[in-house]
């Protein structure tokens, strides 16, 4: 069975790849359960005109696909570089067991891959961010009715 080690290095093979072919930054990933890759991701941000096909995201719906679930419980996530706030996010969503990686985040704010400023406005009051978010109050009935309507609904996959 494959160690740690060949995963991750399966993660920086398709990160190196992703940089050869111009499809993609610098990144990839790949998702293992039993010893087994059940999805692999490389970055197609730029080839998929998509901000959110990040390589941890790529597989992480790769390996949904594969294992017929939106629920990756004992899968192990094996990255090139420690996962943005977004793919960390999609991260605890999916239920992964474990992640792994290789570079940093200060490895690759080194190269252009500065998300330092995502954490920092995590940390803000909703107003004080730079990202205008406004709250409207105004229709709190009308805002809570699709919570109501999941809460009523018998026939439902909860998460």
């Amino acid at each position: 069975m494959p160690a740690a080690a060949d995963f991750l290095a399966a993660a920086v093979r398709i990160a190196l790849a992703s940089v050869e072919s111009g499809r993609g930054g610098p990144f990839g990933a790949v998702v293992v359960r039993e010893g087994e890759i059940v999805g692999r991701g490389a970055n197609e941000v730029t080839s998929a005109l998509d901000p959110t096909a990040h390589a941890e995201i790529v597989a992480i719906r790769a390996a949904c696909r594969v294992q017929n679930t939106f629920d990756l419980s004992g899968c192990v996530l094996y990255a090139s570089c420690e996962p943005c706030p977004m793919c960390l996010g999609a991260m605890y969503w999916a239920r992964l067991e474990r992640v792994v990686f290789a570079a940093t985040r200060d490895d690759a704010a080194r190269v252009g891959f500065d998300d330092a400023h995502i954490y920092r406005e995590f940390a803000l009051p909703i107003g004080a961010r730079t990202l205008p978010m406004t709250h409207v109050t105004a229709h709190d009935e009308f805002a809570l009715a699709p919570f109501a309507a999941w809460t009523d609904r018998r026939a439902k996959v909860p998460y």
